[in-house]
């Protein structure tokens, strides 16, 4: 047996044990009043058993949780999900609308009321009711909750974070007792964005100036640069800046990013565009017009609207208006609303730089709560208020209860019988290992884990002077200390794995039929990829309170920007598919595996004829020279480069590209790309009229 499949085994012993042990203590809770009542299995986070627990919650604090309900007729509803994706069927793109999908499928206004009742019986105040009765959302103190549900609710240490949890699965007396699909709410559990600026030297990581140093104002006259490996250099560093030894030299490629005298590089719309043939796609007058991307993102930002319509007129973007933008507050109104809000501006502005034509629908939940997340999800499909959805955010599988998990694939599977895709970032930490197994297992993202989602990974990128592409690789850095403040180790110091396009197989989901050819058991992610890496990542424009003028050029990366672009693409595929008089696409994931060729751009791994290699003199007879791969520190093909830190003369960096952490790039699909990088005119004409 190979270690994933120790790895598998053992988190999958884990959480049965883990369940069998919180039923056995369950039971001791439960007092004679709940008979008749029942468990609502695996809705207790796995890392209870094992985190430190750091003391119980307040029990006069007030929350919000919420029962989501069991749909009508299951069976039948995954039946239906696997034959709008089956050829042979003839449901085949037969998708619902919103009222067909209620009448055969949702839960009654009368099985919502018994819900409301058990929340009354407890204390408990209802405060919304989802559309079509799939969940009930109630407000009240911790200690009601707890009595309610038969729970204890404690803060727990889980890595760097404190986490509320339910100690055991909650119990539900009463009538309500069988309606019950899950509970949320119980755990403060939430969502991160995976955007990533570029990296700082490791020691200045926090200084004022490295944090100034990523931002030019519109009105400079030097912008940034498609070039971002612009020949080869020789720098020396000596000890102490003073000639002692050792001495380094080192010579290859020079990365391009900011200096005192230039932007550096990060790429632009026009360049982006030309790179992946979306030009060739506009010519024939496909641009998303008529589609609409719903983009998650919690909290919102009170610049946003003028943020992007400065970045879209400074590339000739058509201005975003009441006509085809829209920010839509939900499941409440949000209470931190703020300016400088990254993932708002990278997905806004780039979701509008591949689709130009396509309507924007912000949809705003007001925290990272999955209960809040779930339901702005849930709500703007049930509305129809995007055919396609984004969400650049995600959360370890490790760390999320089953439950959740069944609500997300839920949530993605109502998308998918509705034609709506819901498409989401795999995530920045590569397979979560950090290079150390032995203590951090390997994991993937959540939702882009679920079947019924489409997971988009991510890639490094190198484009040609006329904008083509040089090279991609997937998207996984390390970073290499040359030197740095009068000190030049000997050998190079490698500080590892620094981030990466996340992937590999799931923990829990099954592998979907549109994976058969895929080697395992296990729902492999991502599905498909685009550009990621910060090092080689694209601009933004964003508005900065206090700093004059307030809007800046930053860049930015992270799977956060491959998903809004990959959706902005997929608009446009939907756009072609019902122009030819074709039906509305759906789910992406089980397309992409079947497309003709030239369509995608099958990533592969690169290599470099002038990687870095380094000689180091110990003394005035002694000096050791390392090839490339001695200063790499790492095994297989990699491109590398010197990053010569702005404003730290005497530091400077090699950083490896297509080095991610436990994963690895191959020919055909891989666990860092998935199938590749999209064609885009090729890739969106393939589904024309079909």
């Amino acid at each position: 047996m190979n270690r994933q499949s120790k790895t598998l085994n053992a988190v999958t012993s884990f959480r049965w044990l883990s369940v069998v042990g919180m039923i056995a203590v369950s039971c001791a809770f439960l007092s004679a009043g709940t008979v008749g009542g029942q468990l609502v299995a695996h809705n207790t986070p796995g890392f209870v058993s094992t985190a430190k627990v750091l003391g119980s919650e307040d029990p006069a604090k007030t929350i919000e949780v919420s029962v989501w309900l069991n749909p009508h007729n299951r069976s039948q509803f995954d039946a239906l999900a696997n034959q709008l994706y089956d050829k042979t069927s003839p449901n085949y793109r037969h998708f619902l609308s919103r009222s067909q999908f209620a009448a055969r499928f949702a839960p009654t206004a009368a099985e919502a009321k018994t819900v409301q009742k058990f929340f009354a019986a407890h204390n408990l105040k209802v405060v919304k009711v989802g559309p079509h009765n799939f969940f009930v959302r109630a407000r009240g103190t911790v200690g009601d909750v707890e009595s309610a549900f038969h729970v204890q609710l404690n803060n727990y240490q889980v890595k760097d974070k404190v986490v509320r949890a339910n100690d055991r699965d909650p119990f539900v007396d009463g009538a309500a007792a069988p309606l019950v699909r899950s509970v949320a709410g119980l755990d403060t559990g939430v969502f991160e964005h995976p955007l990533r600026a570029r990296p700082t030297p490791p020691s200045v990581s926090n200084s004022k100036a490295a944090v100034v140093s990523a931002s030019i104002r519109p009105s400079d006259s030097g912008f940034y640069t498609n070039n971002c490996f612009n020949g080869l250099e020789t720098e020396t560093f000596s000890t102490n800046n003073d000639g002692e030894y050792p001495i380094g030299t080192f010579s290859g490629n020079h990365l391009n990013l900011q200096s005192l005298t230039s932007a550096g590089c990060g790429y632009t719309p026009p360049e982006i565009q030309t790179a992946y043939n979306l030009t060739g796609v506009y010519a024939e007058g496909y641009d998303g017009t008529g589609q609409t991307i719903g983009i998650i993102d919690w909290c919102g930002s009170s610049t946003i609207q003028d943020d992007a319509n400065a970045f879209s007129a400074y590339f000739g973007l058509p201005a975003l208006t009441s006509s085809n933008f829209a920010i839509t507050y939900i499941p409440a109104p949000s209470l931190c609303v703020s300016a400088d809000q990254v993932e708002i501006n990278i997905d806004v502005e780039w979701a509008h730089a591949i689709a130009p034509g396509a309507n924007i629908n912000l949809i705003v939940p007001p925290s990272a709560y999955f209960q809040d997340i779930d339901e702005a999800w849930y709500i703007s499909m049930d509305s129809g208020l995007a055919n396609v959805i984004s969400g650049s955010y995600g959360a370890e599988e490790l760390y999320v209860s089953t439950s959740e998990l069944d609500n997300g694939n839920l949530l993605s599977e109502i998308g998918a019988i509705l034609g709506i895709s819901s498409n989401f970032s795999s995530g920045d930490y590569g397979d979560f290992t950090f290079g150390y197994p032995q203590y951090n297992p390997p994991s993937v993202s959540y939702p882009a884990d679920a079947p019924y989602a489409t997971a988009v990974g991510g890639v490094s990128l190198a484009l040609n002077a006329d904008n083509s592409i040089a090279w991609q690789d997937g998207w996984g850095t390390n970073e290499i200390l040359l030197a740095e403040s009068g000190f030049v180790p000997d050998p190079p110091e490698s500080f590892g794995f620094d981030f990466g396009a996340g992937g590999g197989p799931s923990g829990y989901f099954a592998k979907p039929k549109y994976q058969k050819k895929l080697a395992g058991k296990f729902r492999q992610l991502p599905d498909i990829s685009w550009l990621a890496d910060p090092f080689t990542g694209v601009v933004i424009l964003i508005s900065i309170p206090g700093q004059l003028p307030e809007q800046v050029w930053q860049v930015y990366g992270g799977t956060s920007v491959a998903a809004p672009q990959f959706s902005g693409l997929w608009a446009i595929a939907n756009q072609e598919a019902q122009a030819g008089g074709g039906a509305p696409l759906g789910q992406a994931a089980p397309y992409v595996y079947s497309l003709p060729a030239g369509a995608i751009f099958d990533v592969v791994p690169q290599t470099s004829k002038t990687n870095v290699k380094a000689s180091i003199q110990e003394s005035a007879t002694t000096t050791t020279k390392y090839t490339a791969a001695q200063v790499a520190g790492v095994t297989g093909p990699f491109v590398d480069a010197i990053w010569d830190y702005p404003f730290y003369a005497d530091t400077a960096l090699a950083i490896t590209f297509g080095t991610d952490s436990g994963l690895k790039v191959k020919k055909g699909w891989d666990n860092v790309t998935g199938v590749g990088t999209p064609n885009a005119q090729a890739f969106a004409d393939s589904f024309y009229g079909k």
